[in-house]
């Protein structure tokens, strides 16, 4: 019963986290396709709502799982917060599930406007999907994309931690989700032009495949011709370990003790 009941318990967190990253990048490639091909708004559009799906999507799972929807974090909060990590493989499969279905549904709604942009299905509007270095034209290489997401990610990871860390000063009231959008817009709106700002290893991955399951041949190079998928997903991972740690070496350690710290999620 109790191995039942846990199975459950899996199950629910699973379709969470699915849910949840589907949300966040329904909204963030989505906006993305507006920009890119049909030439409606611009980069700050493409900045809030990257920060508006995140949100959202925390809001859909935080009950259930605190909402990583981020491989990274769910490194992170394994690595330093007592996240199971027999889930963590779990987890990373439902995000990047979660992403994929996402690509594809703006992949089929925007097909119309995609193929006018672009009938060649190339870089032009790949990028609606993944990330490039320089964003596919400033003078950015594969090793200025991944040092990009280093930075980046140990940035998201370095005050997740903080928000949620209730020994801190973690947003009360429910307004974590609407704080980490915010952080999200910030990142994008600073750290944006090296790599696009993936940040997140699920994020990038689940919808590269989907473009290149649906006719774009390149997804898996960058406009130098180098090979560029796995640069959004081992930089997230170095930063977010990074972050994490810088957090809680540099400041959860000077904290007063026996605080209720919130030891798995990233919000709730």
């Amino acid at each position: 019963m109790a191995g039942r009941e846990a199975r459950r318990g899996l199950t629910g967190e699973l379709v969470a986290e699915f849910a949840g990253t589907m949300v966040l990048i329904l909204f963030g490639a989505g906006v993305v396709a507006q920009v890119v091909a049909a030439q409606l708004g611009d980069h700050d559009s493409i900045a809030w709502a990257w920060g508006i799906g995140v949100m959202l999507g925390v809001y859909v799972a935080g009950r259930t799982t605190g909402a990583h929807l981020n491989p990274a974090v769910t490194v992170g909060f394994a690595l330093f917060r007592g996240f199971p990590w027999p889930k963590v493989l779990p987890y990373v499969v439902a995000q990047t599930a979660g992403a994929f279905v996402a690509a594809l549904i703006v992949r089929w709604n925007y097909s119309e406007v995609l193929a006018m942009a672009d009938p060649g299905r190339t870089l032009k509007t790949q990028i609606v999907f993944s990330t490039l270095p320089g964003n596919g034209t400033l003078p950015v290489d594969m090793w200025g994309g991944l040092r990009d997401q280093i930075i980046g990610t140990a940035i998201l990871l370095f005050v997740i931690f903080a928000l949620s860390d209730t020994a801190n000063m973690a947003p009360s009231a429910n307004l974590g989700p609407f704080v980490i959008g915010l952080l999200v817009v910030g990142i994008g709106m600073s750290f944006g032009t090296d790599a696009g700002y993936a940040i997140n290893p699920a994020r990038d991955f689940g919808p590269r495949l989907a473009s290149f399951l649906t006719g774009y041949g390149g997804a898996w190079r960058d406009q130098y011709g180098d090979l560029y998928f796995w640069v959004p997903i081992v930089g997230p991972l170095i930063g977010g370990v990074l972050g994490a740690g810088l957090y809680q070496a540099c400041i959860a350690r000077f904290l007063p003790q026996g605080e209720d710290r919130d030891t798995v999620k990233p919000s709730d």
